[in-house]
């Protein structure tokens, strides 16, 4: 498995395009929403208005990465990272949206892509990554399991599914397992400010 996660570029509109249409035919409601909350055939606009760089109508500026396996040159999945979290994200969603599309699961990638995508939260300043899914989705509560998340609680969203909310410790504090009262508070404050 030789997995590295890239920005998309021209270079990558045959794989975009050859996974997208997978995913599509298989399921219209997956994550990341920001991989589908465009048309992916038309290239160009896809690729302007596939990252938020400034806030917008209550989302955060993020970053999406797409997950390249290089030795058969094919996306196999894509994570989307909030850059900080809203009061909507910290109680769902997160900071890491992230999926696999669907002739590579259960084949190891989803742990490796979010191992790749606390990489990129390192390089971000987050100390504290908050990862969510819905308690029937076993196979994305042991990614972020090994990843070592730590459950904090369940919550009903607000489409009332019953989902987990995890903590990751980026921060070097040994020990902790959920961030302290302040930390989470910088956690919602944009890089900048912090």
């Amino acid at each position: 498995m030789n997995l590295q996660l890239v920005k998309l570029s021209g270079d990558y509109r045959t794989q975009l395009s050859d996974m997208m249409a997978e995913w599509l035919s298989a399921e219209q409601n997956f994550s990341p929403w920001s991989i589908r909350k465009n048309d992916y055939r038309d290239f160009d606009r896809y690729l302007e208005h596939l990252e938020l760089k400034e806030p917008k109508d209550g989302r955060v500026p993020d970053s999406v990465f797409f997950c390249l396996d290089s030795d058969r040159n094919i996306f196999v999945g894509a994570v989307n990272i909030r850059h900080y979290l809203t009061p909507s994200l910290l109680f769902t969603g997160g900071h890491i949206g992230d999926g696999t599309r669907p002739s590579e699961r259960r084949k190891g990638y989803a742990t490796a892509m979010i191992g790749l995508a606390l990489d990129e939260c390192r390089t971000l300043g987050i100390p504290w990554v908050l990862m969510t899914c819905d308690k029937a989705n076993i196979g994305s509560a042991k990614s972020i399991i090994r990843n070592g998340g730590v459950l904090e609680n369940e919550v009903i969203n607000e489409e009332g599914v019953l989902e987990q909310r995890y903590w990751i410790n980026l921060s070097g504090r040994k020990g902790a397992l959920r961030p302290e009262k302040q930390e989470i508070e910088m956690l919602m404050c944009p890089p900048a400010h912090r």
